[in-house]
């Protein structure tokens, strides 16, 4: 999984407008939205994307949208409002304000063993030491050490499932894992580390993982069209279709595969099974940047899904992403990065033919939330971080500002 490394565009500089006074360096040209619109359509372009939409929002409003390309290529059904993406990792936010939940309830700590709710870890291999010193809070930061792969089957075979898709079967594999590093000594990003912290929520709330989010975190937002799985049958007309791009080994030709509109991510729901169209995720993150514009019903509301100290404790760096990189950094599941003294905290996603980022600056209360239908596996370096750098841009120019 491809994360945290949007800022690598960010350094750019942008053209001058015109000739400069002599001895004078030439002032960065500033950034408008028609530039992040340009950079976007471009990436498509370049990766062979089917279909994708970007959103900015500001003060919880969206302040401008743009939709490229075809949510049902054969169909012909372009992308728009209500296009439903699959969000991948940003499901793992979730799962951490969840755990953040019970923690400011007084029901776990953060600093609990994995192995006091989930037991069955004790099979894995450690040898740093004993494996009950790896905590709740190093497996949100992704420093427990725990492998990043959920399942090691994907040779394509006929019989192998996407994911995993019961408990027994992860269970089953540990006795065959390791932990990789001493814990909470580096970054290395866990897919299954997720799965634990679900098995937590569900130990302690007696609700299956999908149930807790969706009383604890979707209801209180509002947030009306989200779901994991499979796509219920009155959203099923919205939903992307999702591609990859390959490449004949032969000739070098690119051709682009239908995956089909649904799949079923198993037991990785907790990791990466979140479904939404762009407006749920605006939302989303007018929650996170409490956007409550003064109104008392909504902050009550923001506040009853978790507190601004407990999400300003999720966005405090822990450890660099990137060893020697001191402002590129992972908190407990959110990634932070500061340039030209902005914070910005993200995240990204990736999964079947899906890619997806949000990035958002808490002071200026600015976001942007993207989704891509199609994953180039012809080409994995990674064009769209191009975009969030421009996005990210924009963020700190005052020209959001002027956007109608």
């Amino acid at each position: 999984m491809r994360q945290c490394v949007l800022f690598a565009a960010l350094l750019l500089i942008a053209s001058p407008l015109h000739a400069q006074k002599r001895g004078q360096a030439p002032p960065a040209r500033r950034l408008t939205w028609d530039d992040v619109v340009h950079a976007f359509d471009a990436y498509a372009v370049s990766d062979s994307i089917v279909g994708a939409s970007i959103l900015m929002i500001q003060d919880g409003q969206v302040r401008a949208r743009h939709d490229y390309g075809f949510a049902d290529r054969a169909h012909q059904i372009r992308t728009g409002p209500g296009t439903i993406y699959h969000w991948a990792s940003i499901t793992k936010t979730l799962t951490a304000i969840a755990v953040l939940q019970l923690r400011d309830r007084g029901l776990l700590s953060l600093d609990d063993p994995i192995t006091r709710w989930v037991p069955e870890l004790r099979q894995v291999h450690d040898t740093f030491g004993s494996i009950d010193a790896i905590t709740l809070r190093m497996l949100l930061g992704h420093t427990a050490g725990f492998q990043d792969p959920t399942w090691p089957y994907k040779a394509g075979k006929p019989w192998e499932p996407f994911e995993p898709t019961r408990w027994e079967q992860l269970v089953s594999m540990m006795p065959y894992q390791e932990i990789l590093f001493k814990s909470d000594s580096r970054f290395g990003y866990s897919n299954p580390g997720f799965i634990y912290l679900a098995r937590v929520i569900e130990e302690i709330t007696g609700d299956p993982w999908e149930t807790y989010v969706a009383k604890n975190i979707w209801g209180p937002l509002g947030l009306e069209h989200s779901y994991f799985g499979t796509t219920p049958y009155w959203l099923a007309d919205r939903r992307s279709n999702n591609y990859t791009v390959l490449k004949d080994s032969a000739t070098g030709a690119l051709s682009v595969r239908d995956n089909g509109r649904d799949f079923d991510p198993g037991i990785t729901i907790p990791n990466g099974g979140w479904n939404a169209p762009l407006e749920d995720l605006a939302t989303y993150l007018a929650f996170l940047t409490d956007a409550t514009n003064g109104d008392t019903t909504r902050a009550r509301r923001y506040a009853l899904v978790l507190k601004r100290s407990s999400l300003e404790e999720m966005w405090q760096g822990r450890v660099p992403q990137v060893p020697g990189d001191s402002t590129d950094s992972i908190g407990l599941s959110f990634f932070i990065k500061h340039w030209r003294g902005h914070r910005f905290i993200e995240h990204t996603g990736e999964q079947a033919g899906f890619q997806s980022f949000f990035l958002l600056d808490p002071a200026t209360r600015v976001g942007f939330v993207a989704a891509y239908n199609t994953a180039n596996d012809a080409d994995t370096t990674g064009g769209f971080f191009k975009v969030e750098g421009e996005a990210a841009r924009l963020a700190v120019g005052d020209t959001v500002r002027t956007i109608p």
